[in-house]
């Protein structure tokens, strides 16, 4: 069953958003060759504690770590351990929060210093498509226009969309009704109505859309070896507008990146 939030409601998710988009961006300036996963992992535990919220994953399905790390042909789920980043790697860095009772969840995918530029085209057009995404979350529309839209950009590039792992509704759970997957019909799927709180989150691959499940019950890695990015933001339908919970601001301010590419989604909350 889909719960549709209040305002109230989603200005509570906002604010875990926000936790969360302010920790990758603490975690951004971190993100470079020598440095360990689960040095990063402790970091955000320490960040988001320190911001009066819980880590959202640590302990969830007894998950082991604050974030799910994520390098290279690892699609998603990847467990921190203290193999240091080399040069050249990518990682997959997802986030959750909990605050007075909402959660928040988030990933962007990071350079460890200089990398393949055909790995940083993957990433772009990955980012683009979870833009074109969020266009389509509005009323009137249906989650499989949203599912279409990513599909279309990514398989057009050539990659690989996942198929056995989706996006998801927001709220008192991490993972609410309706499951929003990256890759769908038009004008299928649940319809979108105001109040609508979903991740909308492409796992996107270089190669085959295949993935494998390792024996940990967590890590995800490609069928092929082929590298794997993930971008997630936290989305509302508020006006019958989609609107971000989450912003990469944060880690663009830390990396020196000028974006213009979430002004039209930005939000208000009732505190604004």
């Amino acid at each position: 069953m889909i719960k549709l939030k209040t305002k109230e409601e989603i200005d509570l998710l906002y604010e875990s958003a926000q936790i969360v988009s302010k920790t990758l961006g603490m975690l951004a300036k971190e993100v470079k060759p020598g440095v360990t996963t689960l040095h990063l992992d402790k970091l955000a535990e320490e960040y988001i504690r320190d911001h009066d919220a819980i880590p959202g994953f640590l302990g969830m399905y007894d998950f082991p770590n604050t974030l799910c790390m994520s390098p290279n042909d690892q699609v998603v789920h990847g467990i921190p351990n203290n193999k240091p980043l080399e040069e050249g790697d990518i990682i997959s860095i997802d986030c959750g929060a909990l605050k007075n009772g909402f959660y928040g969840d988030q990933a962007y995918t990071f350079s460890v210093g200089e990398i393949n530029p055909e790995i940083e085209k993957m990433m772009t057009i990955t980012k683009q498509s979870l833009y074109s995404g969020i266009k389509k979350c509005k009323t009137g529309n249906r989650i499989g226009d949203i599912s279409f839209a990513i599909q279309l950009i990514c398989e057009n590039a050539g990659y690989g969309v996942v198929r056995e792992l989706v996006g998801h509704g927001l709220g008192k759970d991490m993972h609410e009704d309706p499951q929003v997957p990256n890759y769908g019909r038009k004008g299928s799927g649940p319809k979108i109505e105001e109040g609508l709180v979903i991740a909308i989150e492409p796992m996107i691959n270089q190669g085959t859309y295949k993935v494998k499940f390792h024996n940990d019950g967590w890590t995800v890695t490609t069928r092929d070896n082929k590298p794997s990015c993930h971008f997630e933001h936290d989305v509302a339908v508020v006006d019958g507008l989609p609107k971000l919970l989450s912003t990469y601001k944060y880690i663009y301010e830390a990396l020196g990146i000028s974006s213009n590419e979430e002004e039209e989604f930005l939000y208000k909350s009732l505190h604004s």
